[in-house]
């Protein structure tokens, strides 16, 4: 029991950077929409799309289509469309459009679009989760 003990520590420690950085599924209207991947990869029902880069840019097909400013600030073609603050509201053109819960829950104009798995209890993901929504979902803007 007193080896045991270490050894789950040890491993604990080793597997949160892996839990920390897991891929998150987006849900929309109850079936499976989007992944989102640890390395930033973006696929729409299965097809790889784009990426979201740690610095957050995003591609589309191979070409840069915009960024996600560290501070939630949204850039489409060069031009701020909207931003992604820190408790997750999602505004566009300067109205709230929705909103990214802690528990993954995204709203669109108050009802609920769909979720968002291994996700959003911090700023930084409800912010990748965001460019998805913005940049991958017509029907989100």
């Amino acid at each position: 029991m007193r080896t045991l003990i270490p050894v789950l520590l040890v491993l604990g420690a080793a597997m949160a950077p892996a839990l920390a950085h897991a891929d998150t599924d987006i849900r929309r209207g109850g079936s499976s929409w989007a992944r989102l991947e640890s390395d930033g990869d973006v696929y729409i029902n299965g097809s790889r799309k784009g990426k979201v880069e740690s610095d957050g840019d995003v591609y589309i097909n191979g070409s840069r289509a915009g960024k996600i400013e560290s501070d939630g600030d949204v850039y489409m073609n060069g031009s701020r469309i909207g931003k992604v603050e820190d408790d997750g509201d999602v505004y566009v053109r300067g109205s709230r459009i929705g909103k990214i819960e802690d528990d993954g829950d995204i709203f669109r104009n108050g009802s609920r679009w769909g979720s968002a798995s291994n996700c959003c209890g911090d700023a930084a993901s409800k912010r990748n989760v965001g460019a998805v929504l913005l940049f991958f979902a017509g029907d989100y803007r």
